[in-house]
Order: C-alpha cells, then sequence, then structure tokens
C-alpha cells in the first residue's frame, strides 16, 4: 500500500471512530439546569452530536475508496470500551469522595442518576473487554484488560444484582465462544460420564444457592420487582394484541394495581412492597404492555437475527454486549434511558454491517435524519424544563400565584410529563382553584399512577361540597396503594364533614390510621394520628 493509501485509510478510520464516539458520548452528559433523571438534555445533545456524526461520515466516505472496508462491530468496540474507563474512573473518584454523586442516597452513579443503570452500563461493556483481550495483540490485550480491571473495580460497589447476573452470563458466553466448549464437552461425556452429571448436579446447586443469596441480599426489592412483574402480567392480559399504547405503561400498571387491591385477595407482603413505578423494571413485559404481544415478539426476533447474524460473522464483543443487555433488561429499565438506546441501536447495526462504503452512506443518512427531525422539538422541551426549574423554585417557595404564570406558558410543551402536571396542579388547588385543577390532575392521571393525584382531586371535590365524589377519590387511592396511611386519614377527616357524617366509617378510618404500620415512621404520621384522635374527641356524631 502506498502512503498516500495508508495516509487515506488512517483519515477515514480517525474520522469514522470520532463519528461514532460522538453519537455515544451522551452517556457523559449529565445536566444540572435540567428537572433530575429527565432525559430531554441528553436526546438533545444526541440530535446534534448525531448530525455532527453523519458529517464526519460523509466526509469519511469521500475518502474512502470503493474498495476499503471499515467494520463498524470494531469501532463500536473501542468507543464503549473507552466510555467504559472514563465510567469506570468516574465512579471510582465518587467512591473515594473526588466527585460528587448524582444521587444524594447514594455515593456511586458515574453520569448517571442511579447505581443500577450505571452498573447496567458497566456491565455491557465487560464482554467487549473480554472479547478485545481474547482476540486481540498485545496493545489491544493490554487496553481491553485495563479497561476490564477498572470495571471490575467499581462493579461490585454498584450492588446491582441485575448487573452482575448479565456481567456474568455475558462474559461466560464470549469465552465459551473462543474455545472449542463443545468438543471439550462432549469429549469429557464420552469418557468421563459420570463425573459430568455429578459436576452438572453441584453447579445446579451452586446456581440456585447463589440465586438464593442474591434474593436474600435485598429481599424485599426482589419481593418488589415480583409483584411489579405481577401486576404487568395483569395489565398485559387486558389488552394483549394492541398494548395500551407508547409510554402508557404507568397508567395501565396504576389500574390494575388498584383492581387488584380493591379485591382484597392479596398477601400482606404485598401490600408492602407495592408501590407505584413509572417502568415494569422488565423492558419485555414493558414491551408488551405498551405494545402487546405481536409487536413486542416482533421486536425480540429483530434482535435475535442480528445477533444470529453477528455469531456467523464472529463479532462476539458486540453480541456479548447485546446478550449482557437482554439479561440486564429481565429487572430493570435500561431501554427507558437515551444512552442504552443509543447505545443498542449502534450494537445490533454493528452485528450485521459489512462496513462497506455503501453502508456507511446508510449510517449517515440514518442518523442525519434522525437528529435533523427532533432536534427543534428537544431544544424547545429541553427550553421549556429550564423555565419549569425555575418556576419549580417558586412553586416549592409557595408561591403558587407567581409560578401559575409560568407553569402556564410552558405547560402546551410539558404537558405529557406527569411530574409537571401534577405541580401545576397541586399550585392550582393551592389557590383553590379547585375546577381547573382538576382537570390539569386528571390529565396528570392519565400518564402517572401515583395516588397523590388522586388525594389532591378528593381534596378539590372535598372543598367544594362534592361529598360523594371526594370519597371516590380517596378510596381509589387506599385500593391503588393500601400500604400508605394518608388516604385513610383523609377519609376519616371527610366522615366528619357536616352533612356527611358517617361514624360508623369514621371509627374504621381512624382504627386503620392509629394501627396500620408504616413503613417508614415519620413527623406527619404522627401528627395525623394526633389529629385523628381530636377529631374523634370533639365531633359530635
Amino acid at each position: 500500500m502506498t502512503m498516500v493509501g495508508l495516509a487515506g485509510k488512517y483519515i477515514v478510520y480517525s474520522l469514522l471512530i470520532i463519528a461514532v464516539s460522538a453519537l455515544f458520548s451522551l452517556v457523559c452528559v449529565a445536566r444540572l439546569d435540567l428537572p433530575v433523571a429527565d432525559t430531554v438534555g441528553q436526546w438533545g445533545w444526541f440530535d446534534k452530536m448525531a448530525m455532527c456524526a453523519s458529517g464526519l461520515i460523509l466526509a469519511a466516505c469521500f475518502f474512502m475508496s470503493s474498495g476499503m472496508n471499515h467494520e463498524l462491530s470494531g469501532i463500536v468496540s473501542w468507543a464503549l470500551m473507552c466510555y467504559g474507563g472514563i465510567e469506570a474512573v468516574w465512579g471510582l473518584c465518587q467512591l473515594y469522595g473526588c466527585v460528587a454523586s448524582r444521587h444524594s442516597l447514594y455515593a456511586l452513579t458515574g453520569s448517571f442518576f442511579n447505581p443500577g443503570p450505571y452498573s447496567g452500563y458497566l456491565a455491557m461493556i465487560l464482554p467487549i473487554c473480554l472479547h478485545q483481550w481474547l482476540a486481540g495483540g498485545k496493545v489491544k490485550r493490554a487496553i481491553a484488560g485495563g479497561v476490564a480491571l477498572l470495571i471490575l473495580c467499581v462493579l461490585p460497589a454498584g450492588m446491582s444484582r441485575s448487573a452482575w447476573t448479565a456481567a456474568g452470563a455475558s462474559c461466560l458466553w464470549v469465552y465459551s465462544c473462543h474455545t472449542n466448549w463443545r468438543g471439550y464437552l462432549h469429549k469429557m461425556w464420552l469418557f468421563h460420564g459420570r463425573w459430568m452429571v455429578m459436576a452438572a448436579t453441584g453447579g445446579l446447586c451452586v446456581l440456585v444457592l447463589t440465586g438464593c443469596l442474591l434474593f436474600a441480599l435485598k429481599a424485599d426489592s426482589a419481593r418488589g420487582r415480583l409483584f411489579m412483574w405481577k401486576m404487568a402480567c395483569r395489565a398485559i392480559a387486558e389488552e394483549p394484541l394492541t398494548g395500551h399504547g407508547i409510554d402508557n405503561f404507568a397508567v395501565a400498571y396504576g389500574d390494575a394495581q388498584e383492581a387488584y387491591f380493591s379485591s382484597g385477595d392479596y398477601e400482606p407482603w404485598e401490600e408492602r412492597v407495592a408501590g407505584s413505578p413509572e417502568y415494569a423494571f422488565n423492558e419485555y413485559l414493558q414491551a408488551a404492555v405498551e405494545l402487546g404481544i405481536p409487536r413486542a415478539l416482533g421486536l425480540l426476533a429483530v434482535v435475535f437475527v442480528c445477533l444470529y447474524i453477528g455469531v456467523r460473522k464472529g463479532r462476539y464483543g458486540t453480541c456479548g454486549a447485546i446478550l449482557s443487555l437482554m439479561v440486564f433488561s429481565f429487572s430493570s429499565y435500561p431501554l427507558q434511558l437515551p444512552v442504552f438506546i443509543v447505545a443498542l441501536g449502534g450494537l445490533l447495526w454493528a452485528c450485521v454491517s459489512g462496513g462497506s462504503r455503501w453502508e456507511w452512506l446508510g449510517l449517515a443518512v440514518l442518523i442525519g435524519a434522525i437528529g435533523c427531525f427532533r432536534l427543534k422539538d428537544d431544544l424547545r422541551s429541553e427550553q421549556a424544563c429550564r423555565e419549569w426549574m425555575n418556576a419549580k423554585v417558586l412553586y416549592n417557595a409557595g408561591a403558587y400565584q407567581s409560578a401559575e404564570k409560568d407553569y402556564g406558558r410552558i405547560y402546551p410543551l410539558l404537558k405529557n410529563r406527569a411530574a409537571f402536571l401534577f405541580e401545576y396542579g397541586h399550585g392550582l388547588h393551592k389557590q383553590q382553584k379547585f375546577e381547573v385543577s382538576n382537570r390539569i390532575l386528571k390529565e396528570a392521571l392519565k400518564r402517572s399512577c401515583d395516588p397523590m393525584i388522586l388525594n389532591i382531586l378528593g381534596k378539590n371535590c372535598q372543598q367544594t361540597r362534592d361529598y360523594p365524589a371526594a370519597e371516590d377519590w380517596f378510596v381509589r387511592s387506599t385500593h391503588r396503594l393500601p400500604g400508605r396511611i394518608y388516604p385513610y386519614y383523609l377519609l376519616a377527616k371527610l366522615y366528619t364533614e357536616p352533612g356527611f357524617e358517617q361514624p360508623d366509617r369514621f371509627e374504621e378510618m381512624k382504627r386503620i390510621v392509629l394501627t396500620k404500620e408504616p413503613k417508614v415512621h415519620s413527623t406527619a404520621i404522627r401528627q395525623m394520628r394526633k389529629e385523628v384522635e381530636k377529631l374523634s374527641n370533639t365531633t359530635p356524631f
């Protein structure tokens, strides 16, 4: 190869790796001027990087000769390993107190808001490191091994059983692909069949014991996941073919949980671990709830086809990363975050792409179109979220009238966010604008399963003397999350209202408020109990 050809090859390779790295760079985007855990800032960054990456890839294609191939698999692997190393060092700095965590309850989050997705991201990159270490030369082995060691230093501290399982399963699969394990097992079976049976039995016992220990590590958390999956399955059974619609998981889940607890046929531990989650903590169930079973299976089939092609082409690192993400998705919510969506898209394309000039051109057009199509709306939403943060300061300070003007102005852009709608509706409730508050809160109820929305709706109806409607909202709140004491307290107060006195029901609610064991004892619980006792002594029935 001539010097000119060699220089052109390095130029093309450099442009491509910069482009792919730009696409994955949103993992390091940590915006402090936007609502906590909101992903709009990451999507806005991705849109800009997608347009930049599209231009870089087009420039690379200009220098790329017709017979030159640059496989996307290797470029994606090295870009992800780079960010895996950055995230691992970021986490180590947080553990040693050099860098602040992004969540007040956790010491380790990396650039994420929660240690769960952070651990899952590292677990996704670990099999790539293992593949590069097993297949590469000295330099590649040194870099891949260094990144893997950094990840292994941080991964246990994340305390994510899902990530540990995903990392272990995917790395074991990658290692088996690099060894003739089928032939070895066949040979062992022929000459040492009895020992193979004993080893398999022992391994199964160890696996069961490990599963029990992982369950016991955070037992209530595990039970909570199992209960969420149970409710998700009930939601799927209501609309198995068409689903409830994209972004409608929380509503479907809340309705299913409310119906389940209203029947009264449930175990005490289920009441204790129940919550109002935004996600199913199982991407397969969430896809079935929102899209229906046929479309969810269709998407899963696409992933398996890409994996099959990737394995046939020997791209074990990228396939291992996808496998890790699939295992992690069984008990977490990675595909609700832009970081994982973009990474999965890149990994799937890397499995099937041959690296020809036309394939790179197709990728450039695709990501450029996505960036251009999304950019305007994402930037407008991002600006609206900044204004929301400013209005939230007034809301938290109790200046509801001043905050209302800002909330009303940005309402058209943020009316699909349940947290925004709740704050808007609650602020109107505080100003005694009960009818408008109900309208906004009913919109929030279509996007969230939070029982506090039901409580405020009930309080609005109580203030307008619509006592039967208030009772209905409060009762629904007790069914949606029966472990909470607050709605029983609200019912107790409602049953003492003049014209709606119900002594028997008041006594029942009073007993529940005074005797129900709360998840966390607090000053608010003590105040509610004191007030109920005071009502019992001062209210003549």
